[in-house]
Parts: C-alpha cells; structure tokens; sequence
C-alpha cells in the first residue's frame, strides 16, 4: 500500500487494527487492508469465532461489521479518507511535479504492461496504473482489427459500487470516441472525460477513457498520453505474441498424428511434451497409422533444434514415412528414402533421430521390423521384469547420402513392452549426470512390470521429471507398444 493513499489515516487505522486483533480467540488470524480510492478498510479474517459479542473500535470509522466468507469469519471496519479521489491524484501529481517522482510512475507503469504476453490482461493493468492516479474511473476500448468496431473490454472505477451505473453511461459515449484519433475531452453525466487513442506502429488499437469530477489539467493529460502510448505498445506486443502462439500451436498439432487407430493385439501409450514456450514449436515428433491390410507403422523421431526450420523437416518426415509405408517400402527402404529427401532441402535441412518400425499381429503376440537411426536405443520389457536392447544403432538421417539401412526383427509375446523415447528423457540432467547414465532408463523400465502401455509411459514421464528439480529445456517424446 503507497504512503500517498493512507498517510493520513495511518495511526488510525493502526488502532481499529489493533482492537479488531483484541476480539480474536487464541488462533490464527491475517489482517488485510483494502484501499478503495476514499476510503481505506482494515479487515481481520479468522477460521473461528470469537467468544462473546463483536465491538466497535474505540476510535470514530465511518462503518463496521461482521460477514462470514466460506469457512472464514471476517471482523471489519471502514475509515473515510480525507478529500476524494481526485483529491488524492492532484495530491500526488503535485508531489510529482516537485521532483522525479513521475519518472518512477512511469517505469512501473512500463515494468507492470512488459509483465504480460496475455492481450486479455493488458486492458486490466492498464485501468489499475491509473485509477487513482490520474482520474476516478477508466474504460479500455479496444478493436479486433484495424477498422472493426471498438467496444468496451474492461472498466474500473475507483468505488466498485458505481461500475455498473458507469457502464450503462458509458452506453452513450460509443459513437462519440470510434473515430477519435486524437487525444480529446468529452463530458459525460457528472464526468468530464479524457479520450487517449491507443496506437502503436502507426495502427489504431483502441482508446483509453478517463473519468474526474472537475478539470484534467495538462499534467494529468501528459500522463494520461505517456501511459497510452506504453499502453499501445503492450497491447501490440501481447496480439503478436498471441497470433504467433496460436499459429504454432496449430502447426504443432499438424504435426502429430491425427487419430489413434486401433491395432489388433497392441495395448499403446503416449506421451508427447514439447519444451519450449508457446511461440515455438517442437522438434520431436511421433506418428502410429495402418501402412496396410494386416500391418501397422510406428515412429518416433527427433529433428534437430526447433522452430519453423525444425517443424518443416518434421512434416517431410511424417508425410514421407506415411507416403513410402502405404506404397509398399520396407521400413529400412523407408529410411532411405528418407535420408534422401532431407539431404536435398540444402540448406534447411535439419538431422534427424528416428526409430521407424512395422507391426504386424500373429497369434502368439506382434512381429515387428524396426530400424534406429541414430536414435535412443529401443528397450524390451518382458512380463518377470527382464529389460533388453532390441535394436542396432545406425546412421542418423541427413548426414551421409551413400547410407544402408538394415532392419532388426524381434518378437513381442503377449504381455512384452517395447519402449521408445527420444532423448528428452535419455538426456534429462541432473548436475553432472543424465537420467541414462548406468542404464538408467532400463531401470525405469524394469520397475514397469505388469502395467499398462498407458501406465508405463506416464511412469517413464513421471520418472523423467522426478530425475531433476529444473525444468526440462528439451522436447520430450515417449511411445510405448505392448502385446496384449
């Protein structure tokens, strides 16, 4: 709470303080002061209720009461605070004109609108900076394009009674702010009214309103003006961010497959954890879908870096494999091919780890070809706990073009689980060691005994992010293939 807004009723509302604290029984409590513009109200919460019935503070408030909030008791008591709260603003804006006061104003207000990404908070933050301040109320406008209409997408008022009489008020002064381009007053009802156009890379975005009782002087209006150019920008900045978002978020799901089909005799679970913010997109990737009659294709697969250059290697990947799989290609002829397609994207070509295989069901369990190149090595878990590699490290793509690819064949009974994971969860450090090192996932793997395809990947994932206590800064992949 500022020195400015209570400084004068500071010792009184310390007292009502301490005689609410007097009432309480022997237990915890919180005291919390709220400041509502004119007026400053000391509140003590407790769980129970205290013995006996409530008093009044011993020094003159303006009202106080007893209401209950869920399980919590709440004693409280209002006090009045000298002036209004234009009283309050033309206080500090004269402190502000005395020294450098408003150029502290001023980098919180820019510190607290740079604090968000979200273009829903922006308006919000924008309306606490400067009720009370610089006017009693303020209503955000805003536009979803640049000649779309403006409407009204937050408003505050420094007594939260009177929002919504504001709000119907305000129903009025539409029309008269949608062609501002210029800063302008305007009066309304009791209200004079400062229209500060928010633009930001020569694009209008919309329009802050500010309401007082009497007369913006020119302080207030290079304020208000300073504040709603930061304000644009924020705005701006926030839309950006949230298209770009929005946008990979929709490549990204491109990129994974768009069903979960179902195999005969496979149980199969997933986990798939992109690491970076929103605004990129992940390099790993993993794919499942019927390459024919009595077959299925498995892949999982990890492009090097991340972003645009990496997504656009991952859809060659995914589309090649399914292309290739449904045209008849083994999955070492597959990786051939492969190879060759990302070698001749020159200079955006991106490596790429990839553990491709076929699945074919038999009656004892599932056949499955498979060929790693240059990816995490595959582990088979059988049913007493035993863990094995089952697959030969080969080539990664993208780095040689005279390569051969062989595939390695092995059967799945009923009840073994194969595992693949990208090194998301190989290469999870912790200090100086990686989750892998000393068989480490093996060991992960063996305590999976008896559990489900879906049950195993999550205890893989769990396992994962128990190894350390950062975040993972990589993408994450985990595909799980067990014979029913």
């Amino acid at each position: 709470m500022t020195a400015w807004a209570v400084g004068s009723v500071l010792h009184v509302a310390e007292q009502v303080a301490g005689d609410l604290a007097e009432q309480v029984i022997d237990e915890p409590f919180e005291v919390i002061w709220k400041h509502f513009g004119d007026a400053v109200q000391v509140e003590l919460r407790q769980r129970s209720s205290s013995p006996g019935d409530p008093k009044a503070p011993s020094v003159g408030v303006e009202e106080w009461g007893i209401t209950f909030a869920g399980e919590s008791r709440v004693h409280w008591a209002r006090l009045t605070l000298p002036g209004s709260t234009d009283r309050v603003a033309s206080e500090w804006l004269e402190e502000s004109a005395r020294g450098p006061h408003w150029l502290g104003f001023l980098a919180d207000a820019s510190d607290l609108l740079a604090g968000t990404l979200d273009p829903d908070m922006v308006p919000a933050i924008i309306a606490q900076i400067v009720v009370p301040r610089l006017a009693s109320w303020c209503a955000v406008y805003t536009s979803d394009t640049a000649v779309g209409p403006l409407r009204l997408v937050y408003l505050w008022h420094a007594d939260e009674a009177r929002i919504d009489g504001l709000r119907e008020q305000l129903g009025d002064m539409d029309a008269m702010i949608a062609d501002a381009r210029v800063t302008s007053t305007l009066h309304l009802a009791d209200s004079q009214v400062l229209a500060v156009p928010l633009t930001a890379r020569g694009r209008g975005l919309g329009m802050m309103c500010l309401g007082r009782p009497d007369r913006f002087t020119d302080e207030v209006i290079q304020f208000a003006e300073d504040i709603g150019r930061r304000a644009a920008l924020a705005t701006d900045n926030a839309r950006v961010y949230a298209q770009q978002a929005a946008a990979n978020r929709a490549l990204q799901r491109s990129l994974l497959p768009p069903n979960e089909p179902e195999v005969p005799g496979l149980d199969y679970g997933v986990v798939y954890e992109p690491a970076g913010e929103a605004n990129e997109v992940g390099g790993d990737f993993y794919d499942l879908f019927k390459a024919g009659d009595d077959s299925w294709r498995f892949a999982i697969g990890d492009v090097c870096g991340t972003g645009p250059e990496a997504a656009a290697v991952t859809g060659l990947a995914r589309h090649t494999l399914r292309l290739l799989a449904r045209e008849g290609y083994g999955v070492a002829a597959v990786l051939g091919r492969l190879n060759q397609a990302i070698l001749e994207e020159g200079e955006r070509a991106r490596f790429l780890t990839l553990l491709h295989g076929d699945i074919t069901p038999v009656e004892t369990g599932l056949e499955v070809r498979l060929v790693s190149a240059g990816h995490p090595e595959a582990l088979r878990l059988k049913p007493s706990g035993a863990v094995e590699t089952v697959t030969t490290p080969q080539s990664l793509l993208g780095v040689f073009h005279e390569v051969m690819f062989e595939a390695d064949t092995l059967h799945l009974d009923h009840g073994d689980v194969l595992l693949a994971v990208t090194d998301g969860v190989t290469e999870r450090r912790s200090g100086g060691r990686l989750l892998d090192d000393d068989g480490g996932l093996a060991k992960l793997l063996a305590e999976c005994a008896g559990l489900s395809a879906r049950a195993v990947a999550e205890r893989i994932r769990r396992g994962a992010a128990d190894f350390a206590t950062e975040p993972s800064a990589d993408d994450l992949a985990i595909v799980v293939l067990r014979a029913r």
